[in-house]
């Protein structure tokens, strides 16, 4: 039984988190960290970490960037892996992730969907096969009109699992308002969309000659992503200090 602290608990992905974590009789959460103490959840709610008094295998986090100082410092201290799912993090923060890394084991993936980390495996796959045969490579995320961060940390990572494939030589195009000239050979081009209610879309384009290729990944809830997050946190139970992400969980 791995015994989970979810912070964030009282939002929308706490609230799924807690009823797939229910599910799941091999996990339990223990406790929650949430701002608002009196959200309704069958598990004991702490307005802080620093006093939480709550021993536990694991913590998930679904709640802000702002709160990642006290989630690293309570993680190294109480020796607790981590799995952060927020979005959002500056490059100092995610240079502060890999520095606690080096201390706890923590695990930072752009999206916790495991069809999507299944995915950065197959798009490295085809654009070996692919870019050197000519194909343009263009990237198109879509989301929910609430979603501040553009373009997305999943369709970043998609371009970056590309870019790894290619030895990372490719840069990357976000507006082509701003020249007017043509798209150059190592370029992915990233386009963001933001309307109603779409939970996650995203779309890899490779472009040749008389032919296009093309893999889609769709999420139609938020429970892949929580799915995805409790299967981390059994995975991220009593590993040894190191910086993860969900392909280590995929191919164990």
């Amino acid at each position: 039984m791995t015994r989970i602290i979810l912070c964030g608990c009282g939002g929308h992905m706490g609230h799924v988190v807690t009823d797939i974590a229910a599910a799941d009789e091999n996990v339990e959460i223990v406790a929650g960290i949430d701002l608002a103490v009196n959200c309704s959840a069958p598990y004991p709610v702490f307005p802080d970490l620093a006093v939480c008094n709550v021993q536990a295998d694991a913590l998930i986090d679904f709640s802000s960037p702002k709160a990642l100082d006290s989630i690293l410092s309570y993680c190294v201290e109480k020796q607790v892996p981590a799995v952060l799912c927020t979005t959002g993090y500056s490059e100092e923060q995610m240079a502060q992730i890999r520095k606690a890394g080096e201390q706890v084991a923590v695990m930072k993936s752009a999206n916790m969907s495991l069809g999507i980390n299944m995915l950065l495996k197959l798009l490295q796959e085809a654009a070996r096969t692919l870019a050197p045969a000519g194909f343009d490579i263009e990237i198109v995320e879509k989301h929910h009109n609430l979603k501040v961060d553009a373009p997305s940390g999943t369709a970043l990572a998609m371009a970056d699992s590309i870019n790894e494939a290619l030895d990372n030589v490719y840069e990357y195009t976000y507006d082509r308002t701003k020249e007017r000239r043509r798209r150059e050979k190592h370029e992915i081009g990233i386009s963001a969309v933001r309307g109603g209610n779409i939970v996650g879309e995203h779309e890899v384009i490779f472009a040749g000659l008389d032919e296009v290729i093309e893999f889609k990944h769709t999420a139609y809830s938020k429970g892949v992503f929580a799915k995805g997050a409790v299967q981390a946190a059994k995975y991220m139970a009593g590993k040894p200090a190191g910086f993860y992400d969900m392909r280590n969980v995929i191919e164990e």
